[in-house]
């Protein structure tokens, strides 16, 4: 949510702003601006809309400068107005700043700075952080030989008094080469260039413009300066950094010819779950290999107990995670929403793991649950797609995905690489207790096939597009499977919902009787995920009670099965895999439906309204 950019050099900063802006799109916004430092004052542009509305303004009366900051908002306190757009300024303009996160202390901080004779221009709490920053300015006196240092200090003892999260890039008005970020609970990443570096809240907009980063943690502040940067610890004073090479190529970042990033993303799958299992088989002990637990064997091997929590869609493959780990590990499984959990005061034994569950590793709720139950002595473990995210950075330790930037604000690549890992973990916990050698085999050999089954389902693209210009109508639909494809249910109807703004809800498939089925008649199409498996005829059953009272029927099924053909109005046929795979398959031919309807809706499939890809406010 939000998205913070900074530059300085000698080249051009607007350009560099403009287009990472651009970039932090997918993380949702209403209104966006930038500020360039011209002389002694800085030039201002905000707008509110979409970021080719700042784009026009820009190219109207054009900013020249080579340090700037430039910021996506997305309202929080306060409409989205040119007002409350961002950058803003502290005390008479001899600041401005970005601001992403929330403080919570706003309120009393203001009342303060108003009786100092501060004016506010906004409804924002970030326009208290530039005052603030600003007031602690002027009470900061020089420091001889070093100007710097008293513009840091300023900063520092501005973010003693915050509470709440924050990412911050701030420039100053008499000192025209000079920007500094600061984070906490916010991502912040710095870009090293040569004689140039960069500010972002993720590594996207910096593709293109310098191969190497560092990444912000928590209480960490960057000086960036043409000749050269440094990071201190509001604590611990200057610490030293690790420069990583940038992952990231234009490729993972841009479109390559595809109409939408949830398309590409749709069918990058195969390739992100062989890079979820890359390096993770180990066919010699038939099992999984992870090297970022951080948990000894025997406190492996003493687990009596697993808690995955997550939001959204990662509360989704957490379902799935649950059948996974208790069908093949045998471990009780408790899967919490983690914006629940965080407030909720439950037992939790002893030789309890907590995995928290997120795409963008800075989800608000998820971080606060992990933090919560690591601080009553829990080991917390992160399963992320972004390196040193928040989570990762807080967690005891973790998996990444490695499904590539997701740009999408409906996740689809890194739903199918949650599932992938947890059914690894299963595997993983599974061989430690009772799983057999052979079982071990079997499962890492289905793992093996699974990109090209799935590869094989991106195959009805087309027939499911004839399917969504029948449905894209309607008003409400019903979602239902049972036991492993129960959360399929959940994740396909929160994707229509997503992107297409359709009312829709998923159930266990045998919970229709006790209330949905009320719901049901002609204009109401039910999906019903029923490839064979355990719950095949049950699922069947379901179905007939559906035709007999009008409800039109989409199934997803198995290739081979003819007998679904009588019941439902339109099939839409995947490979057979066992079981437990069956989640990762039948979401796929679920993503491309709502793809499609929100398509011929005339919806911003990327950016659907209200919605941001990373949520770090609560």
């Amino acid at each position: 949510m939000c998205g913070i950019v900074g530059y300085v050099g000698s080249a051009d900063a607007c350009s560099f702003l403009v287009d990472g802006l651009r970039r932090l799109e997918y993380r949702g916004y209403d209104s966006s601006g930038i500020a360039i430092q011209v002389d002694d004052s800085f030039d201002v542009t905000r707008s509110v809309g979409r970021i080719d509305s700042l784009a026009g303004k820009l190219e109207a009366i054009p900013a020249k400068g080579s340090l700037g900051i430039g910021h996506t908002r997305w309202a929080t306190h306060g409409p989205a107005t040119e007002a409350n757009a961002h950058p803003h300024f502290g005390g008479d303009g001899e600041i401005v700043l970005v601001h992403n996160g929330v403080i919570e202390n706003f309120q009393p901080l203001k009342s303060e700075l108003k009786e100092k004779g501060y004016t506010f221009h906004s409804d924002t709490d970030s326009e208290v952080v530039a005052h603030l920053v600003a007031d602690c300015l002027r009470q900061t006196p020089e420091v001889s030989g070093q100007p710097n240092l008293r513009f840091l200090n300023a900063v520092q003892a501005a973010v003693r008094q915050l509470r709440g999260t924050y990412g911050l890039a701030i420039a100053f008005r008499d000192q025209p080469d000079l920007l500094i970020a600061a984070r906490f609970g916010s991502p912040l990443v710095i870009g090293v260039g040569r004689g140039e570096y960069f500010v972002s809240s993720d590594a996207s907009p910096l593709v293109g413009r310098t191969d190497r980063i560092v990444y912000l943690a928590d209480h960490q502040i960057a000086v960036l300066r043409p000749e050269g940067f440094s990071v201190l610890h509001h604590e611990q004073g200057k610490v030293r950094v690790d420069i990583q090479p940038l992952e990231v190529d234009d490729g993972d970042v841009s479109l390559e010819g595809y109409d939408h990033y949830m398309l590409k993303e749709i069918y990058e799958q195969p390739e992100s779950i062989r890079n979820a299992m890359r390096g993770r088989l180990d066919d010699q002990d038939a099992t999984a290999v992870f090297g970022g637990l951080n948990l000894t064997p025997q406190q492996l091997g003493n687990v009596e107990r697993i808690i995955l929590t997550g939001c959204g869609t990662s509360w989704h493959s957490a379902l799935v995670g649950e059948y996974l780990i208790e069908d093949l590990a045998r471990i009780p499984v408790c899967v919490e929403y983690a914006s629940e959990l965080r407030y909720r005061n439950p037992p939790i034994e002893k030789n309890t793991l907590v995995f928290g569950i997120t795409q963008s590793g800075e989800t608000a709720d998820t971080l606060a649950a992990l933090r919560e139950t690591k601080r009553k002595g829990h080991r917390t473990l992160a399963i992320c797609n972004v390196v040193a995210s928040s989570i990762a950075q807080a967690a005891d330790g973790g998996v990444y995905l490695h499904a590539g930037p997701e740009i999408g604000v409906a996740s689809t690549k890194a739903y199918t690489s949650q599932c992938c890992v947890l059914a690894m973990l299963a595997l993983y916990f599974g061989r430690m207790r009772h799983l057999s050698f052979e079982r071990g085999k079997a499962i890492i050999e289905d793992l093996k096939k699974l990109p090209g089954a799935v590869q094989e389902a991106l195959s009805c693209d087309l027939q499911v597009r004839e399917v969504a210009k029948k449905y894209q109508d309607a008003s409400n639909v019903l979602y239902l499977g049972r036991q492993f494809n129960f959360p399929t249910a959940l994740e396909g109807a929160l994707k229509l919902k997503e992107i297409s703004y359709i009312h829709a809800e998923g159930y266990p498939a045998a919970e229709m009787k006790h209330g949905p089925i009320a719901l049901v008649d002609e204009a109401t199409p039910s999906v019903f995920i029923v490839p064979h498996g355990t719950t095949y005829d049950k699922v069947i059953a379901n179905m007939e009670e559906v035709k007999a009272r009008g409800g039109p029927i989409i199934a997803i099924a198995s290739r081979q099965d003819a007998h679904v053909d009588s019941l439902a109005d339109d099939v839409i046929r995947v490979p057979h895999v066992p079981e437990f795979l069956q989640p990762i398959l039948s979401v796929v031919p679920l993503q491309l439906l709502s793809y499609h309807i929100a398509l011929l809706r005339g919806c911003d499939v990327d950016k659907p309204r209200n919605l941001a890809k990373s949520v770090t406010v609560e």
